[in-house]
C-alpha cells in the first residue's frame, strides 16, 4: 500500500527527548525544513503547520514520556505537499474524529479542525508492533513551482 507521503521526494527526520524542549526545537526545526523546501511564510498553510505540530509534540511529551523517551518528527513534502508524522512509542491511539468537547483535551481536535479547514488530512498509524504510533498531518500547498534541492 502506497501512501500519500511515501510520494513525496523530499525527507528530514528529527528524533528528539520527550521533554519541554522537544516542542520548540520540533517547531523551528518545521520552519528551517520548509524554508529549505522553498516553503516561506506567506504559504497559508505554514502558520497552521506550526502550531499543529506544536501541539502533537506537546501531547507526546505530556502523554507518552513515560513509555517513551523520545520523540521522533517524520516530515515529506513536495511540489504541492507538506506532510508530518509525529511519533512516540506510547501504544495509545488517540482517536482524531470524535465530537470536540469543551475544556481539557481539546488539542486534537483544534489539530483536526485546523488540518480540515486547510483541505489536509489527519490520521493515526500504529506501528506493526503495536507498541506506539504516528499521527500524520498531510497539507496541501498552494505556491508554485518546485522546493529547491534539499
Amino acid at each position: 500500500m502506497i501512501r500519500p507521503h511515501d510520494a513525496l521526494p523530499y525527507r528530514h527526520v528529527l528524533t528528539l527527548p520527550a521533554m519541554g524542549s522537544a516542542v520548540r526545537i520540533a517547531r523551528e526545526t518545521t520552519e528551517q525544513v520548509l524554508a529549505e523546501w522553498g516553503v516561506g511564510p506567506q504559504e497559508p498553510c505554514t502558520g497552521p503547520a506550526l502550531l499543529i505540530l506544536s501541539e502533537l509534540v506537546a501531547n507526546s511529551v505530556r502523554h507518552a514520556a513515560v513509555l517513551s523517551p523520545n520523540v521522533t518528527v517524520l516530515y515529506a513534502g513536495g511540489p504541492d505537499a507538506f506532510a508530518f508524522g509525529v511519533h512516540d512509542r506510547h501504544p495509545y491511539r488517540p482517536a482524531l474524529y470524535t465530537p470536540a468537547a469543551a475544556g481539557p483535551g481539546r488539542g486534537l481536535a483544534t489539530v483536526v479542525e485546523l488540518t480540515l479547514e486547510l483541505g489536509g488530512s489527519a490520521v493515526v498509524r500504529g506501528d506493526a508492533d503495536e507498541g506506539g504510533k504516528s499521527i500524520w498531518i498531510t497539507l496541501p500547498l498552494q505556491r508554485t513551482g518546485a522546493p529547491r534541492d534539499p
